[in-house]
């Protein structure tokens, strides 16, 4: 058997009508998670960010169309403490994000679930989330 990834995906991609701000907007919020910019595609208006290969793009749509958001859709970004979902959470709300979750535990995701919600300025929902693996089955 091969070694598999941790990970299924290899990455998403959000549509944005305003990429400049975007772009300017996840670099930001991105950094308080540990991401940056790894690939850019200035020519498609399309950036990649990750920790260590292009996992997340930010990008116009390839038809030339509105982008649009996806009802149902987000996309959640793994945090390594929960500082950096609080600094997460902050840093897209002072760049002009809209709250759509405080920072906090969810225990109906799991005891170790601890995370927050917030809209970018396309209003696409975005998340970051830490994994408390030291919580168990009796939780806090």
């Amino acid at each position: 058997m091969t070694d598999l990834p941790p990970s299924i995906v290899s990455h998403i991609s959000l549509g944005t009508n305003r990429y400049q701000e975007a772009l300017d907007f996840y670099d930001g919020v991105l950094a308080a998670i540990g991401a940056k910019r790894i690939l850019e595609l200035h020519q498609y208006n399309a950036t990649a960010y990750g920790r260590q290969f292009p996992e997340f793009w930010i990008q116009a749509p390839h038809d030339q169309s509105k982008a649009t958001v996806g009802n149902g859709t987000h996309v959640a970004f793994l945090a390594s403490t929960k500082q950096a979902v609080v600094d997460f959470f902050e840093a897209a709300v002072k760049a002009g994000g809209s709250p759509d979750g405080e920072p906090g535990d969810r225990p109906h995701y799991g005891k170790a679930y601890y995370g927050c919600f917030v809209r970018d300025l396309d209003g696409n929902k975005i998340e970051a989330m830490y994994w408390d693996e030291t919580l168990g089955e009796e939780g806090h």
